[in-house]
């Protein structure tokens, strides 16, 4: 039996039903991983239930202590500021920690690469292909300059190159990242989507690798997402709880 804190999963929300779908594949699997742990999913905006509805209802059962773990890849505005305005608002007598975001992670640098091989790229051609590094993007300059950092460490991986691009906020766009690598010179390019779930923003990164070789699929309910997930409620840990909502 478990008696660590509730984890609360704190996505986005969207009006694209793949999201939510995502969401939720991927609380499953964190789920799997770690039974016993209790998990409970909140969204911001556009899907139920709401983040404020779940520390309710855990308050109401009497939970006290919950490890609240944002569904990001960067520390931008949700993170810093959206996320901490809604748990301040929590019901008095919950203690709650809130975790650190998802990235950046040498797990999810995994999952990106084998999301691209599972999209048909041959390991082997790995360092003769330039890869994009597709993320949503942020008018953030912390979270656009952590894209940059981890395209950069990816490269050192045995990539021909790995540039960042943004679907919005910021550039280059994905397709000029793209024609950028063939300029280069690598002899296939690849455009690795750095998100969690399907969306207008994923989709038009999807748009924009249409001149690549290869495509890979978003990040989704990974096993590399799920152990990460994980890895940063363990470090929110119970000690360390801070009475946010009392």
């Amino acid at each position: 039996m478990h008696s660590g804190p509730v984890l609360l999963v704190i996505a986005h929300g969207s009006r694209d039903p793949r999201h939510a779908a995502t969401v939720h594949a991927l609380v499953r699997r964190v789920r799997a991983l770690r039974p016993g742990l209790r998990v409970e999913t909140g969204f911001l905006d556009f899907n139920v239930p709401s983040v404020r509805g779940v520390l309710e209802s855990l308050a109401a059962e009497g939970v006290r202590d919950v490890v609240a773990l944002p569904l990001l890849l960067t520390r931008a505005f949700h993170a810093k500021s959206d996320i901490p305005a809604v748990l301040r608002q929590a019901p008095p007598g919950l203690r709650i920690r809130q975790a650190e975001v998802l990235g950046p992670s040498p797990l999810l640098l995994t999952g990106l690469e084998r999301r691209l091989y599972e999209a048909g790229l041959d390991p082997a051609d790995k360092s003769s292909t330039g890869v994009v590094l597709a993320s949503a993007g942020s008018s953030d300059p912390e979270a656009i300059a952590v894209i940059a950092d981890i395209a950069r460490e990816w490269r050192h991986t045995g990539w021909c190159a790995v540039r960042p691009a943004f679907a919005s906020a910021a550039l280059p766009r994905t397709e000029d990242a793209v024609r950028e690598l063939r300029a280069a010179g690598c002899r296939r390019v690849a455009v690795a989507p750095y998100v969690l779930a399907p969306g207008r923003l994923p989709d038009r990164i999807v748009r924009g690798a249409a001149e690549a070789d290869v495509l890979a699929g978003v990040l989704g309910p990974s096993r590399e997402v799920a152990l990460t997930l994980l890895r940063r409620y363990d470090a929110a840990g119970l000690p360390r709880l801070s009475a946010l909502g009392a």
